[in-house]
């Protein structure tokens, strides 16, 4: 069992409210997490046909079998519960009485916000973070990782990362998009997904895509809803200041992990990997996701964005820190190049002494400031994010 890094705050949460809510990708950890920290508490499977019948026949009587509240598993697949948990939760005072994971977001954010608003704290796992292999003795290399990903039962059962995602994939298509969604034409859907992988850190172009594809663009906007919903993709947002120049206003598109872009993209071993045009990109992807499950595993928003003018002038990622400003460049490069500081001295000269802590992520092995820009190896990324990690030194030889 891999030690996750969200089970403090998880712990902490279900002492301040009556309900800790845990959404993520399927598969990413979700059941696990919360029966270790919740060892104690009854479970319930709602992907059961048996216990999700009792559950939506009567929601009333299936909820009495735990007075003193349960791990409820899956929970948008009946989420008709939660009105019924409001009045118990509001009626008993009990901090952490239950525990819900849900796997998509369609419908459950809505029901949610109806029914447990104030009730719940909504924490968001990913797939494992370097910070948790590498507390586990899990060494890999930078394409190791790209190929294979982040999801912890292909580590644990040492699974085909191709045929892993392969599977996830075609479960998918078949059975929880089915659950969401009418699709006429999965094919034409698989043909979209894999397309987005194609696309992964550009600037996203609905009109482009459906061109590509053979739909309309209201067709990809609510495709896309759907992969955001099932945590398969994400899109990370623009910064809108106005530093005096024209600023690019549309997203990038990211997955959720590393290794399931790399299947839609056909990769199929780690040696493609070196030789993949979008190596790059999905290093980025991996780094920006390193920072997002950083700050996510601490119940916090991410505050992520990316910076883009109309001169092609660009920051990877821009941490917002209250005032302040920190811009990160992410480069796949083992070796530093004074020219990779080009875009954050350009960005330090548009907001003065709101830019703090500058960082450089590449796949170099030395670690420290160039004037006042951190390097970073790509397995301390998270580092970026907390200015009194950024120390200087010499990288552990664990990667290599």
């Amino acid at each position: 069992m891999f030690k996750r890094q969200m089970s403090k705050e998880l712990r902490s949460m279900s002492k301040q409210y009556p309900v800790v809510t845990v959404t993520g990708p399927r598969q990413s950890g979700k059941t696990t997490i919360v029966r270790e920290v919740f060892p104690e508490k009854p479970y319930v499977n709602l992907e059961s046909l048996r216990s999700r019948e009792l559950a939506e026949t009567d929601p009333i009587g299936f909820l009495d079998s735990y007075p003193n509240g349960a791990v409820l598993d899956e929970i948008q697949r009946c989420p008709k519960l939660l009105s019924e948990i409001q009045v118990r939760v509001d009626e008993s005072k009990i901090k952490g009485m239950f525990i819900l994971t849900g796997s998509h977001q369609v419908g459950l954010r809505g029901a949610i916000a109806q029914s447990l608003a104030g009730r719940t704290s909504i924490l968001h796992l990913l797939p494992m973070s370097m910070e948790e292999f590498k507390a586990e003795g899990i060494d890999f290399t930078l394409d190791e990782i790209l190929y294979q990903g982040c999801f912890p039962r292909v580590y644990k059962d040492l699974l085909n990362p191709s045929k892993a995602y392969g599977n996830y994939v075609q479960t998918y298509l078949e059975r929880d998009l089915h659950q969401m969604i009418e699709i006429k034409n999965l094919q034409l859907f698989q043909r979209f997904l894999k397309l987005c992988a194609g696309r992964i850190g550009q600037i996203f172009n609905k009109e482009s895509l459906a061109g590509e594809v053979g739909v309309t663009a209201k067709t990809i906007t609510h495709w896309l809803s759907i992969l955001e919903a099932s945590y398969l993709i994400f899109l990370l947002p623009p910064y809108f200041e106005n530093f005096g120049k024209r600023i690019i206003k549309s997203p990038k598109l990211y997955f959720c992990d590393v290794g399931l872009a790399a299947y839609l993209l056909g990769i199929e071993n780690v040696s493609q990997i070196e030789r993949d045009p979008l190596r790059g990109n999905l290093v980025e992807n991996l780094i920006i996701l390193e920072l997002i499950k950083a700050r996510w595993n601490q119940g916090l928003e991410h505050r992520l964005y990316f910076y883009r003018d109309s001169h092609h002038n660009e920051i990877d990622v821009l941490f917002q820190r209250g005032h302040d400003l920190v811009p990160i460049e992410i480069k796949s490069a083992k070796t530093f190049n004074k020219s990779f500081l080009r875009g954050l001295s350009l960005f330090k000269s548009l907001v003065g002494d709101r830019c703090q802590n500058p960082a450089l992520i590449y796949s170099g092995s030395d670690e420290h400031k160039i004037k006042d820009v951190q390097l970073l190896h790509f397995s301390h990324a998270a580092k970026a994010l907390n200015p009194q990690g950024l120390e200087g030194g010499p990288v552990k030889n664990w990667m290599f």
